[in-house]
């Protein structure tokens, strides 16, 4: 045990900031990539003998990778926000053009056709789904408040905007090509 401290001390020095780097790069918040840089340490805390490992720095990475991969994957609800894909440019979000102070008769086009087939989609969802997502999403409510509100435990409220916003992706992405190939 005592030769396998040095060797996580030296680790950590050697790695620390360029791992943390790597993860900050991949997450929303400092705090994340904190918490996931967390993990990486732990993980590596836990094996029996770390010179067996033969490429540190690689065995690292596919850590924080597979770290970050599953944060994505257990990330709580989504949001609006987040409703994005990737175009030759890099990254194109609808919030974008919601936000647009360029009052162009484009971008004034765009936010109407955006409104008008959210509104559209989220007619399409069950009451309870299309009152959460609004809630939560349009009148920035939390979920305590709604809950409260409502009487509905958190988890079911979470679990609700959860399939309206899969639903309204769904539905979204035929706007989003339109803009894309427009």
């Amino acid at each position: 045990m005592s030769q396998k401290k040095p060797n996580i001390i030296q680790t950590v020095t050697s790695y620390g900031k360029q791992l943390l780097g790597f993860i900050r790069q991949r997450v929303n918040t400092d705090e994340d990539a904190e918490d996931i840089l967390q993990d990486v340490w732990y993980q590596l805390s836990t094996v029996p003998e770390i010179e067996a490992i033969e490429q540190m720095s690689s065995w690292l990475y596919r850590v924080a990778r597979n770290r970050i991969i599953d944060k994505y994957r257990k990330q709580k609800p989504e949001s609006l926000e987040d409703f994005g894909y990737e175009d030759e440019d890099g990254e194109f979000h609808f919030k974008d053009i919601l936000l647009a102070d360029d009052n162009t008769p484009e971008s004034a086009y765009l936010k109407d056709l955006f409104w008008e087939q959210l509104n559209i989609a989220l007619d399409e969802l069950p009451e309870n789904q299309r009152q959460v997502f609004i809630w939560n999403e349009l009148e920035d409510q939390t979920f305590q408040e709604i809950a409260d509100r409502t009487g509905e435990n958190i988890k079911t409220l979470i679990s609700r905007k959860r399939y309206a916003v899969r639903h309204l992706r769904e539905r979204l992405e035929s706007v989003y090509r339109e803009f894309v190939n427009y």
